[in-house]
């Protein structure tokens, strides 16, 4: 299928209050601009590097999400190309966003990553340190926390993630009852090209979809 065919595909499909974010690790600007031509204008990265080169190029065409592991040693570059960050998961990291953004002058958007499968070679906080967390960054004010982000376990089978899913809607509903100061519970991002669905129906309003909307990376 044509990237322009996948796109007007979900499109069509995901309700129009769900974001959806295209993931394109590993893929060209080409690929890139083809999406955002096609109606779909936020973009997810996995590496400051490879987005670098795409924002300069595409620019403000697209909302530009961090969606893998921050570094802090890239925090610097990623403050100035994101509008986004979903994968803050640690109060050291918080801080590293915040004092870059203040040197800037400008406040950083921001989810906490939920490690909602408790696994140990995933990032993202656990759900039982979530509160922890917060008491730490709450405070700062460079950065804005926008709402929650899991990936959950990987599984053939999409409807094993609705647990996972399940969870973090938990901890988002009762962050958002909770009303907190510099705390907006806006955005649940959940599911990607397999589990979006599901994701959808437990309450994720962005989704990250890669190669339902690219077709598979070419194999190296």
């Amino acid at each position: 299928m044509e990237i322009a065919d996948s796109v007007k595909f979900f499109l069509d499909a995901v309700p129009p209050d769900v974001v959806i974010v295209a993931a394109a690790k590993h893929r060209t600007i080409d690929e890139v601009e083809a999406v955002i031509r096609a109606g779909i204008t936020h973009i997810g990265q996995n590496y400051v590097q490879q987005a670098k080169p795409m924002v300069q190029a595409l620019g403000g065409r697209a909302e530009w999400h961090m969606i893998g592991h921050l570094q802090r040693n890239k925090v610097s570059p990623a403050v100035q190309i994101f509008n986004l960050i979903e994968t803050l998961d640690s109060a050291r990291l918080a801080r590293a966003i915040d004092s870059r953004c203040e040197d800037l002058g400008k406040v950083m958007l921001v989810l906490i990553e939920i490690n909602s499968g408790r696994e140990s070679n995933k990032t993202g906080v656990l759900p039982e340190q979530l509160d922890d967390l917060l008491a730490e960054i709450v405070d700062l004010k460079h950065i804005r926390i926008m709402g929650l982000m899991t990936m959950g376990p990987r599984f053939g089978d999409p409807e094993d993630s609705r647990p996972y899913f399940k969870a973090t809607r938990k901890e988002f509903d009762r962050l958002s009852a909770m009303n907190l100061p510099n705390v907006t519970m806006r955005y649940l991002s959940m599911g990607m090209s397999n589990s979006y669905q599901v994701a959808i129906e437990e309450g994720a309003n962005i989704i990250r979809v890669g190669t339902k909307i690219f077709g598979e990376r070419p194999r190296k």
